[in-house]
């Protein structure tokens, strides 16, 4: 554990002794700020409508008008982030150098993979829990249930665990943090679009492709509804990712 801990403090400083942290956070939380604002206005403007129309059959519920559509936009919008967070984890020590000191050094490949997946998904942790700010307001001036929120931040974060270790596992394959970013936005956006082609094939096929897809997986999250399949799907690719990291690496060694 305490080379795990090296490894994790290096890469963690790394992050945020450079703009990158700050600018991927403050881009996340100012795009997700904008849809909370339009969320917000549109929910407002519906609760005025039925209360001067007084509908009293009607009943404004804050989590399905609003908490839900943000948690679904914001999964979508985590996979454009991703990127950008993991295309230097080994990119950037391939290209300067640097990798060869790590895997000439006591620690093992076991060590680096998660040493450098940790930092990594803290940062993506950091970004995420930021916009919890705006739950907090709701709570301040609403009444919304606590647990579908819960449930849909968890959700949110199970589903980054796949994502950075993804990045982490294209970043191992090249030294050019270009390359490893559009690499990552490609296979993210596969585990998406993969989702809407299941709508169009035959059944057995289709319930295939439906799995597979990463953003299908996390609505039942966003309804406040857990079902551990899904905690599956998520655990099992980021542990899949992991294993192909550690082969990258291994063979990296080989090559060496």
């Amino acid at each position: 554990m305490g080379n795990i801990w090296t490894i994790f403090k290096r890469d963690l400083k790394g992050y945020f002794s450079s703009p990158i942290a700050y600018v991927v956070i403050g881009l996340f939380l100012i795009v997700t700020g904008i849809f909370f604002y339009l969320l917000l206005s549109s929910f407002l403007q519906y609760s005025y409508a039925v209360m001067m129309q007084q509908r009293g059959g009607m009943a404004v519920n804050v989590n399905l008008m609003m908490i839900r559509p943000f948690l679904l936009n914001m999964s979508v919008i985590v996979l454009f982030v991703i990127p950008m967070i993991t295309m230097r984890s080994f990119s950037e020590e391939k290209k300067s150098g640097t990798v060869e000191l790590l895997l000439t050094s006591p620690l093992t490949t076991t060590q680096i993979v998660f040493g450098k997946f940790l930092a990594t998904y803290l940062l993506y942790f950091v970004m995420v829990a930021v916009t919890f700010l705006f739950m907090v307001f709701l709570f301040i001036w609403g009444k919304p249930a606590f647990w579908p929120i819960f449930l849909g931040y968890c959700g949110i974060l199970l589903m980054g665990g796949g994502l950075v270790a993804l990045g982490n596992f294209i970043s191992s394959l090249t030294e050019n943090q270009i390359v490893a970013a559009v690499g990552t936005f490609g296979a993210t956006m596969l585990l998406w679009v993969i989702g809407f082609a299941g709508d169009l094939s035959g059944k057995v096929l289709g319930e295939i492709f439906r799995y597979l897809s990463i953003v299908n997986h996390f609505e039942d999250f966003s309804k406040g509804v857990f079902d551990t399949s899904h905690l599956v799907y998520y655990l099992s690719l980021s542990f899949l990712m992991l294993f192909l990291t550690y082969q990258s690496i291994e063979s990296s060694k080989w090559r060496g």
